[in-house]
């Protein structure tokens, strides 16, 4: 098989949540362990960083990575979903995983795994890990998949876990209350191993803390960190949310410091403001066209839209948003925080989870949001590309995947490509 006849093998071989939702997921670890166990514990060859949360992890890993990698180590990443290759989730200092080596991963290994049957998830794990090792990363940043405690990462025993902040989101896995889910997602803290805390709330800050005075780890609380070891910093990523992450990263700095990681203040700024050329982070408030200004960001949650929202009303320009959403979020959550006087354009993404356009546009009306449908991004981006005059904003998002075929379909849009490296 060549690269793309092995991604469809695994895409049809194994369920992949981010395409068809609950089905593809798989609680317990038993596979995790067996795959690490045949491929000789390659987690345990280098030293991690564990990030995990609702919103922002992917920000957050990206931008801890960009700055370890500036500071002269070689720092494997690994994120999900991608958004336009496979490889966008296996990277090596900003380097993608090369087709030959997913190619030769799955024709050696698949007599192995194919009787296990294993998620996804699991088995890209389980090749990230086992690339990781062969390739003699120094770190590795590893971002949760879904969850923490039964998440397949979490058999790592990092030097640092990090969680980013919680709110309501895959509640059928992980529970139906704050409470709950801080549960799930503190189960990354391990016995010994600091963790910050980026945010919290009065529902979630205690079961931190209990679980950290059980594992006897060091507990640290961005929101509480009010010390400025790296001044001057000016983040490449301009999202109003970016500044609670900052926050979160300069807390988990300082830690890294602490326990013996070497960089500087210089090395600190350079990775806040180039993680997109230095790791190929895509979708965050990324702007693709100017006049009308064209911005997309993944956020596609109400976590996530809370700050969209915020930030689009801001701009104080006329808005055109291009929107599309998955079946399984909080649909009328997500779209109650968007500004009522903007013109939408309602649109799907093309996977089986997402939600039929003419249905997000019947949940929009009930919010006073009013608008035409589209069967796919594209015809709903030029429309709206049509309809904007140049001083205007066309925002679109909604979903990982609406930011995708957005991403992919830049040359018929006549959109600014120099990002999809």
């Amino acid at each position: 098989m060549n690269y793309q006849e092995t991604i469809q093998y695994l895409y049809d071989r194994v369920p992949m949540f981010q395409r068809v939702g609950a089905s593809a997921y798989k609680s317990g670890l038993e596979n995790t362990y067996a795959l690490d166990e045949h491929f000789d514990h390659p987690h345990r060859k280098f030293r991690t960083i564990h990030v995990a949360g609702t919103n922002g992890k992917g920000s957050v890993s990206h931008t801890l990575a960009a700055i370890l990698q500036t500071a002269g180590y070689k720092v494997g990443l690994y994120t999900s979903p991608h958004l336009l290759d496979f490889r966008e989730r296996i990277r090596i200092n900003g380097e993608k995983i090369s087709e030959d080596y997913v190619v030769d991963f799955v024709a050696q290994e698949k007599g192995f795994f194919e009787p296990l049957h294993p998620s996804f998830f699991e088995l890209t794990t389980a090749m990230a890990f086992k690339y990781f090792a062969e390739q003699k990363v120094d770190v590795a940043v590893i971002e949760v998949g879904l969850g923490g405690r039964l998440d397949c990462t979490n058999i790592i025993q990092p030097d640092l876990s990090i969680i980013t902040n919680i709110s309501l989101e895959h509640t059928q896995f992980l529970g139906d209350t704050l409470g709950k889910i801080a549960g799930e997602k503190a189960g990354i803290i391990k016995p010994g191993v600091p963790a910050v805390i980026g945010e919290t709330t009065p529902e979630t800050k205690p079961v931190f803390l209990q679980k950290a005075k059980e594992a006897n780890a060091p507990l640290y609380f961005a929101e509480e960190n009010g010390r400025e070891d790296f001044p001057g910093i000016s983040p490449e990523l301009k999202g109003i949310y970016q500044q609670k992450n900052k926050q979160t990263i300069v807390t988990a700095l300082t830690v890294l410091r602490d326990l013996g990681y070497r960089f500087d203040a210089t090395m600190v700024r350079y990775g806040f403001g180039h993680v997109s050329s230095l790791t190929g982070l895509m979708g965050r408030w990324q702007q693709l066209q100017e006049r009308p200004t064209l911005l997309c960001d993944t956020g596609h949650n109400v976590g996530g839209f809370l700050y969209i929202g915020e930030q689009l009303k801001a701009l104080g320009k006329k808005l055109h948003i291009v929107i599309g959403v998955v079946s399984d979020k909080d649909v009328r959550g997500m779209l109650a925080l968007l500004p009522q006087n903007a013109t939408y354009y309602f649109t799907k993404a093309s996977v089986k989870r997402a939600l039929d356009e003419n249905e997000l546009q019947h949940v929009a009306a009930e919010c006073g949001l009013k608008g035409d449908t589209y069967p796919d991004v594209v015809s709903a981006v030029k429309a709206a590309q049509k309809n904007s005059l140049p001083e205007e904003v066309i925002f679109v998002g909604g979903s990982n995947f609406i930011v995708a075929d957005l991403l992919a379909s830049c040359n018929a849009l006549n959109l600014d490509q120099r990002i999809l490296r």
